[in-house]
């Protein structure tokens, strides 16, 4: 439960500053990064890019021990990143690129600067991403850098695709599957296999400890267990048979939700993680760490249409993922208020019940947190930075900067 004292800490930095808005709590920030470093345990995080989206905050990250590199979520946002850091103390961080891209302006563009063809390596899983490479950019194209995905969802039926625990990426699944695919692309002219990547959603992305559902959350921890062992040892595997054919420089695993069972894997030699510095809704119902709300948004109170209801203006800013309640804006303060079922987080109002909205008037904020870390950035032009009871600055998202990524 928060303390009633943050809100008035919250009002009282931005009372000069029009709702609806968003601020970063730069200490909450800050603790969250030290203890994703503790987490971690000596191996190097890479900032999952998508969950932070405000360049600022990248940065700062970047220049702390124990970060080093990026994923982003599109090649478009690699190559924005790494001309806007050419130059300057960043030049030299490499990104990795999480997703296959079939955006051929972007390849030309990878393929045409020197600079930026060192540092950002793309994501493949197939033999067709190599074929869009090709169509995009001609025979004899310079060298790019590419990333094998391994699946790394569990298969508990003799590791047959009866029953698949996890999201639906690569193709690629079994040990030999992944020398298959590392061989084509040792074979390809014009690629470089440099890293292995798997992210096991089914451990980073679900909270083993889920509020009032102790039976789930037994079973989730049994299924985790089971999955990271299975995990270690093929995901082991399959760097050793991709070892045979190609010099690896990086098997990256894991999320903020799975660093410590990451870990126990030895042939992973870094972590990915993002959504732990920023300490969304998501991350509430894990056992192993509570990352702290750093980053909220404040919602103007616009009508009063009853005694227990105050009415906010916008709102809806829903997260992806399945479609449910877990997926709203959750009130944070004042404390005891609710989101009323029928009407949810709207597009242009957010009615809200409970015995605190008794003293709302029109013209009060109420502070709320997203259920996603980065997915609020899409909504807001810009993050009001708070650094202790002060707001010291400003800062853009991506959006903020003319940038969307998709």
């Amino acid at each position: 439960m928060p303390d009633e004292t943050l809100r008035a800490r919250l009002d009282a930095a931005t009372k000069q500053l029009e709702a609806p808005l968003a601020i970063v709590d730069l200490d909450a920030f800050d603790r969250n990064a030290d203890d994703l470093v503790r987490r971690a345990a000596g191996r190097p995080i890479r900032i999952a890019s998508k969950s932070v989206r405000v360049r600022h905050l990248i940065e700062r990250v970047l220049r702390k021990d124990g970060f080093a590199g990026v994923m982003a979520y599109s090649l478009p946002e690699a190559l924005w990143l790494a001309h806007g850091w050419a130059g300057g103390d960043l030049a030299d961080v490499d990104i990795l690129v999480a997703y296959p891209t079939v955006d051929h302006t972007a390849l030309r563009e990878l393929a045409a600067d020197d600079h930026a063809r060192g540092l950002v390596t793309i994501m493949v899983d197939s033999v067709a991403h190599l074929d869009i490479v090709d169509a995009a950019l001609g025979t004899g194209h310079p060298e790019i850098r590419v990333c094998l995905e391994l699946d790394v969802a569990w298969r508990p039926v003799f590791g047959r695709d009866i029953a698949h625990v996890g999201t639906r990426r690569s193709p690629v699944f079994t040990p030999a599957q992944a020398r298959a695919l590392a061989t084509e692309i040792r074979d390809r002219s014009g690629f470089r296999l440099v890293g292995l990547m798997g992210y096991e959603g089914q451990i980073a992305g679900l909270g083993d400890q889920p509020a009032g559902k102790p039976l789930m959350g037994a079973v989730l921890r049994w299924m985790q267990d089971r999955s990271a062992h299975e995990l270690a040892a093929r995901r082991a595997e399959a760097v050793h048979e991709i070892k045979k054919v190609a010099d690896l420089e990086f098997v990256n695993g894991g999320g903020t939700g799975s660093i410590e069972t990451t870990g126990f894997d030895q042939s992973v030699t870094e972590v990915a993680a993002g959504s732990g510095l920023v300490g969304p809704t998501l991350f509430d119902n894990y056992r192993r760490f509570t990352p702290a709300p750093a980053v909220l948004f404040a919602l103007p109170v616009v009508r009063k249409p009853r005694k227990r209801t105050a009415t906010l203006f916008s709102g809806g800013y829903i997260a992806s993922g399945p479609a449910g309640k877990d997926r709203t804006p959750t009130p944070y303060l004042p404390t005891g208020l609710s989101l009323i079922a029928t009407e949810g987080a709207g597009e242009v109002q957010t009615p809200v019940n409970g015995r605190a909205a008794k003293d709302l008037r029109v013209g009060d904020r109420v502070w709320l947190r997203h259920t996603k870390a980065g997915e609020l950035a899409e909504r807001f032009t810009e993050y009001h930075v708070l650094t202790g009871d002060r707001v010291t600055a400003t800062v853009p998202t991506y959006r903020g900067e003319g940038q969307c990524f998709g």
